[in-house]
């Protein structure tokens, strides 16, 4: 039976903690602990495995929102488990969610789009890939060289695009026959918990536990998010409603046009431009360039024959 109030403890069973949370399936097999250990207790296992039971169940907790105890907690147990993390989202995952983009474009009559969408996420998955790179360089490596390392990690840039991605499917992009797209975006949503829970791990165990075993001050708090002014105008169809100009401005991103080339295009300030800029996003919760080319190309507001390479 799993506590709420204490977390998982070694005397629950392998058994229960995948029923309690099948999303541990992954931690379990990113601790390289193989499968077909029946009702055997959480301790056994990883005494058998030559796991660090205290790291195991620390990140068990908290990827399934439970408290855990501090203290000791082994670093590079801690580290080779982010490793094959990163290694299968990087290997397996996003390859995975891919090829059903790449298959649904195929079936896709707005192959265009489909196109888009692909170079979306192409480029996405060039920032997980550079990101889990440089924590593999700049922290992973330099920590278990007993050297104090120096970061300032931004996960929330990642999340978002993901996230962008996801509502383009639900919320923008209209097709017929989606089975193979349903799949996709079914994957995608997997993936966004995936990377939720593995930032979770880094934000609550390796950051702190570096600060104490490398004697380094970790990175400051960020400034509290400002907060949206007021609800959206909304279209029938509970989207979001663009005035002209904001239109306008979108057109003219999707087109690649800087803030101060917009602004002498509208005859407008780039301070001005920057401001619509800032109300698109939040009114369509999108926060890149891509996302708003794409939102763009999917409402009409311009023919994707108009893009440039950029």
């Amino acid at each position: 039976m799993i506590d709420r109030e204490r977390g998982y403890q070694p005397t629950n069973t392998m058994r229960e903690l995948i029923r309690d949370n099948n999303m541990l399936l992954h931690v379990i097999s990113r601790f390289n602990i193989p499968f077909g250990f029946g009702d055997s207790e959480i301790a056994d296992v990883c005494e058998t495995h030559g796991i660090h039971l205290p790291t195991f169940l620390a990140v068990c907790n908290i990827v399934s929102g439970l408290p855990f105890p501090g203290g000791d907690i082994s670093l590079p147990s801690l580290i080779a488990y982010l490793r094959r993390s990163h290694r299968h989202i990087i290997d397996v995952t996003l390859p995975h969610i891919r090829h059903h983009l790449m298959e649904g474009v195929v079936k896709s009559s707005a192959d265009k789009v489909g196109l888009m969408l692909l170079k979306f996420f192409d480029e996405y998955m060039e920032e997980v890939r550079q990101h889990t790179e440089m924590e593999e360089r700049d922290i992973f490596r330099t920590a278990e060289e007993g050297k104090a390392p120096v970061y300032s990690i931004e996960h929330e840039p990642m999340a978002e695009k993901l996230h962008e991605l996801k509502d383009v499917f639900i919320y923008h992009y209209k097709q017929q026959d989606d089975g193979i797209l349903s799949s996709a975006l079914l994957d995608i949503i997997l993936c966004e918990e995936d990377l939720e829970t593995h930032f979770k791990v880094e934000n609550q165990l390796l950051f702190p536990l570096l600060e104490k075993e490398c004697a380094t001050v970790g990175p400051e708090e960020k400034e509290a998010e400002e907060g949206q002014d007021g609800a959206s105008e909304t279209t029938e169809d509970s989207l979001p409603k663009l005035g002209e100009r904001e239109k306008e401005i979108v057109t003219y991103i999707a087109r690649g046009l800087t803030n101060k080339e917009i602004s002498e295009k509208l005859f407008i300030s780039s301070h001005t431009v920057a401001t619509h800029r800032r109300n698109i996003c939040a009114k369509l919760d999108i926060h890149s360039a891509s996302g708003l080319t794409l939102y763009a190309i999917t409402h009409k507001l311009i023919d994707i024959s108009e893009l440039t390479d950029r």
